[in-house]
């Protein structure tokens, strides 16, 4: 951190307040993939047994 006048100035590390594991990008890819999934068999179950 940095103080410039009345400026703060933060690094990315400092602002976020931590490391980013990337766990958001890895859960919305399991989610995208199980909604696909689940809408299929939405309609493909009734497209066969109907």
């Amino acid at each position: 951190m940095e103080k410039i006048g009345d400026e703060v100035h933060l690094n990315e590390e400092e602002a976020t307040g931590g490391s980013k594991p990337h766990v958001m990008r890895w859960v919305l890819g399991v989610s995208l993939v199980l909604i696909v999934i689940a809408m299929s068999l939405v309609w493909l179950i009734p497209s066969i047994f109907g």
